[in-house]
């Protein structure tokens, strides 16, 4: 494996960027598709869109510990292109979709193939050394930065072409990824490391309580918890925010939000890979966090628009922290169990995919609204400043209560 490695990581780094680029293409063109559909305007429109994408979380939550329970029982490989092709099929129904409903059978089937993350990160962990782990896990971040900074230009692009292109252009980029892996991606799970599948421990709620049998695990999952619901603030808040408090136009919430993705890009793709193994994964985790809690701080009292940018680049040095978390995660269980634990760490990025847009959209109306006893439109960064610091806490105290256990991963 070890001279295939390479071509593997590039591979699973291209799925990756090729599925956020395919979510991120027909973000642009969904408000006036869904308005075609049901009318009511944009405001309308927009309820209809989070219920679209609490439709795609819930169906992770539920998908991903399945998804990886069967990785680890038949490799990572088959998974991985079949969920290619499943998302394929999800953009072409989307593109030929005739109502509402079809939208959301489209969205259900991609939470299901939307799991693939959970292979690719058991992947990642199959063939990565523990000492490289947490560089290469930077890879997937990188990824995302990269996707949701091309995707919506060029979903922009093609949809005034016309409304459905993007979604043809998104089966037709996943469709090549799937001939890519077919002839290029090996397996990276080995016979002897493999698991029978068992549905006790391959669902959400019995992927989670397993966790609780390794005490760092758990503390570290709970921190991850803490985190990512934090990290919802900025999808969740940003244009509002700074076209109220700094009258951005939609142009300048586009360009702050493509710079947050070069950085966000910079730092998991790059300097998190010589960052971390200068730092060791412990301190990266704990700088990283202190990182993102100043900066949610500083994004939560900025009365001029240039602070946010000037604030970007230190907030996303707190990108070091997940990828770090991740690795120390992987090396606590066996390599027949990387499946499985993956697919509880997406299963948690889930729960908050869900709960934490709906925390930081009310904090930000009911501060930013006369109702509030005082005018405080930052108060979901404040939020996630809190929960950052939790998070930050709760890893301390994981880490110091641990004793001396070796790792299991191999």
């Amino acid at each position: 494996m070890s001279d295939k490695r390479n071509p593997a990581i590039i591979f699973i780094f291209i799925t990756m960027l090729i599925d956020v680029l395919g979510i991120g293409i027909i973000i642009p063109i969904l408000p006036d598709l869904i308005e075609e559909f049901v009318g009511g305007g944009t405001s309308n429109a927009a309820i209809y869109g989070s219920m679209l994408m609490a439709s795609y979380a819930v169906m992770q939550f539920i998908m991903s510990p399945i998804i990886g329970g069967l990785s680890d029982q038949y490799g990572r490989r088959p998974i991985i292109l079949a969920s290619l092709i499943g998302f394929s099929i999800d953009y072409l129904l989307l593109a030929f979709a005739p109502n509402i409903t079809w939208l959301f059978v489209g969205r259900l089937i991609a939470g299901v193939t939307g799991a693939s993350f959970t292979t690719a990160g058991a992947y990642i962990a199959d063939i990565s050394k523990p000492e490289e782990r947490a560089k290469n896990f930077g890879m997937i971040g990188a990824a995302f930065g990269l996707g949701f900074i091309l995707g919506p230009v060029v979903g922009g692009v093609l949809g005034e072409i016309n409304i459905k292109l993007p979604f043809f252009a998104s089966a037709g980029l996943t469709a090549i990824n799937w001939l890519y892996g077919y002839f290029i991606l090996p397996e990276s799970l080995s016979k002897e490391n493999r698991r029978p599948f068992n549905w006790k421990r391959s669902n959400p709620i019995g992927t989670l309580s397993n966790m609780t049998k390794y005490p760092l695990l758990f503390g570290l999952s709970l921190a991850l918890f803490c985190i990512q619901l934090a990290g919802q603030t900025n999808p969740s808040t940003w244009a509002y925010y700074t076209k109220l408090v700094f009258h951005w136009s939609k142009r300048e919430i586009g360009l702050s939000l493509g710079f947050a993705g070069v950085a966000v890009a910079i730092v998991q793709g790059f300097l998190s890979r010589k960052i971390i193994p200068k730092l060791g994964e412990k301190n990266s985790i704990f700088v990283g966090l202190a990182f993102w809690s100043v900066g949610f701080l500083l994004y939560s009292f900025a009365w001029k628009g240039w602070m946010m940018y000037v604030i970007m680049m230190p907030f996303a040095m707190g990108g070091i922290a997940a990828p770090a978390i991740q690795s120390v995660m992987t090396q606590q269980v066996g390599a027949n169990e990387q499946g499985e634990l993956q697919g509880g760490i997406t299963s948690i990025l889930s729960i908050t995919s869900i709960l934490g847009p709906l925390i930081a959209s009310n904090l930000f109306s009911y501060f930013a609204s006369s109702k509030a006893p005082i005018y405080y439109p930052g108060a979901a960064f404040l939020s996630g400043a809190i929960l950052a610091v939790i998070s930050l806490i709760i890893a301390y105290f994981s880490f110091s209560k641990k004793k001396e256990q070796p790792s299991v991963s191999k």
